[in-house]
């Protein structure tokens, strides 16, 4: 319906839109809780880039599994 609408596009980017918007708000939450911080970044980089990388999975899973494949 909302391809012969022509409406399918701008339902496709405000999900995109959506999906980043709540991805960046876990990230930030998850790197809180979990004491991820710029005191870390500039002590040990290699740790802090391997937690921010591990959020950022986690983040996206959550955020795919609830708003994109429910």
């Amino acid at each position: 319906t909302l391809m012969t609408e022509n409406r399918l596009n701008e339902h496709l980017h405000n999900i995109d839109e959506q999906a980043h918007e709540q991805i960046d708000l876990h990230i930030a939450q998850m790197a809180k809780q979990m004491g991820v911080s710029e005191e870390l970044k500039a002590s040990d980089p290699m740790r802090w880039v391997q937690m921010m990388n591990s959020i950022k999975q986690s983040a996206e899973e959550e955020v795919l599994t609830s708003l994109i494949y429910a």
